[in-house]
């Protein structure tokens, strides 16, 4: 029996979403897809509706449709024919940045078409991470549209130990729109604003700023003499990708097939749920469950109100019908927060029954490092234990910090001499006269000559990251005894640098 493809969908939407969950499956709700409100497929099909073009599914590939929504001016610049023949002369590499890349293209394009925006945007994530939504660069950008850190609190991209929303295919996504539409409304010029997400909006405006006081334009070849090398050939190569995509046979390409269509539909989420346990209902590897949803830091997804995960279409309905057959816990971690600098990995383990191995692993704590107090980090749930939640105000707040795994003091004994006093003592050895008397049981500031005194004295780091024992502490008559840890040393705290855009 043929029917018309709008009561096709009408159909899929039904099974997919119109069927109460059981009691099993209320832990976790599947809402409509945004793209398939129930009124928009009873409307009149018309051909400038995003919606209306997802339901003539036959009528072009997405690839067709980035060819029709094309918007930038082409850039005729000597850097593109060098890119050109990087990208030509490596076949594998476009297939499979492209192969990768057909999960997402659909919902870029979308978003671009309904915003106004060129759709060749949609290929920028060809040049900043090979489509890769786990990429990291030396900067600490991350995921498809790499933004920094301080770039992506600026578009609300929330980063914790539990979630980086600069890797969450949705937020990302939406947040570069932001950003590039932000920038084309600064400089009035796609290839300034594509020089800027690269360089940076101050970086540009001083360049464009430099050549209009010398009465010399502003476009992108203009200024691209003031560019690093890097921006130089930023928009070069977007071009050199854009002049494949829209002629694939020409440079010998075979672009995969990307449907017209959603590859992915959302799913609300309210219940702590395992990663390898997401995936399993849903039948997915755990690599296809990642690629949809890589914003998760931890093998565990921490649930409430605003937190979804992505699945192909094909797959929303296995994960809804094993979900309401699945008769066990759906997360197996929780959270433990460290609340003292004697608390080390070891005891841990211990007290949740598992190895200091796995802990390291799931926190990505590296070897010969500690933790500090107040860190917050992932365990085994005991077994038995209630099927609780991790509590919102521990994900959102959640820390963790890690030092040096090495002796805070080191026991040594010194001998008094003549002209030693508890202050000369102390002042030389980098510890107080109190500490002196509490760990020599001393009721008076006085000392005698040749009394051996008992002090803990500090290690200090070195340039090349070993340790040693703070200078003066050890001269050469003196008796050093084994290293002794003590949990009240002032704890060494590294400073960290951010990278900022423009």
């Amino acid at each position: 029996m043929h029917l018309p493809k709008t009561t096709k969908l009408s159909i899929a939407a039904l099974f997919l979403f119109g069927t109460p969950l059981t009691t099993l499956a209320n832990d976790l709700s599947l809402p409509l897809y945004n793209w398939a409100q129930a009124s928009a497929l009873d409307k009149p099909y018309d051909p400038n509706d995003p919606i209306a073009q997802v339901l003539a599914m036959e009528e072009v590939d997405v690839w067709g449709r980035i060819r029709k929504g094309f918007g930038i001016p082409d850039l005729n610049n000597p850097l593109v024919e060098n890119q050109l023949q990087w990208y030509t002369s490596r076949p594998d590499y476009i297939q499979r940045t492209t192969t990768r890349a057909s999960r997402y293209l659909f919902h870029v394009v979308q978003e671009l078409e309904k915003r106004g925006m060129p759709t060749e945007l949609a290929l920028l994530p060809f040049i900043e991470s090979a489509f890769n939504p786990q990429a990291y660069s030396t900067a600490k950008a991350a995921g498809m549209w790499q933004f920094i850190p301080s770039t992506g609190r600026d578009f609300n991209l929330k980063q914790s130990i539990f979630k980086d929303e600069r890797r969450d295919v949705l937020a990302s996504t939406d947040a570069a729109l932001t950003y590039l539409q932000k920038l084309y409304d600064m400089f009035g010029d796609w290839q300034l604003a594509l020089a800027a997400y690269n360089w940076g909006e101050g970086s540009v405006q001083r360049a464009v700023n430099k050549n209009r006081a010398a009465g010399l334009p502003t476009d992108f070849n203009s200024l691209s003499p003031l560019m690093p090398v890097e921006t130089r050939n930023y928009v070069p190569k977007l071009q050199a990708v854009k002049n494949i995509i829209a002629m694939p046979a020409q440079y010998g390409i075979a672009l995969p097939k990307v449907e017209n269509q959603p590859y992915f539909v959302t799913i609300g989420k309210t219940r702590d749920i395992d990663i390898k346990v997401a995936a399993q209902l849903a039948e997915l590897s755990v690599d296809e469950f990642k690629a949809l949803n890589p914003q998760f830091n931890r093998p565990v997804i921490t649930g409430s109100s605003d937190t979804q995960i992505l699945l192909p279409q094909s797959n929303a309905a296995k994960f809804k019908a094993n979900l309401a057959k699945w008769g066990r816990a759906l997360s197996s971690w929780t959270a433990h927060k460290v609340t003292s600098a004697r608390e080390r990995i070891e005891t841990i383990a211990s007290k949740f029954h598992t190895t200091p191995q796995v802990i390291r692993e799931v926190n990505n704590i590296p070897p010969n490092m500690r933790l500090k107090a107040g860190s917050t980090v992932l365990v085994p749930k005991a077994e038995g234990a209630p099927e609780r939640d991790i509590a919102p105000e521990i994900v959102d707040n959640a820390t963790i910090a890690v030092e040096p795994d090495v002796p805070d003091t080191r026991r040594i004994y010194v001998k008094v001499g003549k002209r030693d006093t508890l202050a000369s003592i102390a002042k030389r050895n980098q510890v107080s006269i109190a500490q002196i008397k509490s760990w020599n049981s001393l009721k008076h500031d006085k000392v005698s000559s040749g009394q051996t005194l008992q002090l803990h004295v500090p290690y200090k780091a070195s340039k090349n990251g070993s340790y040693h024992v703070a200078r003066g502490s050890t001269p050469p008559h003196r008796k050093v005894a084994p290293p002794v840890r003590k949990s009240k040393a002032t704890a060494t705290t590294s400073k960290t640098h951010k990278k900022h855009r423009g």
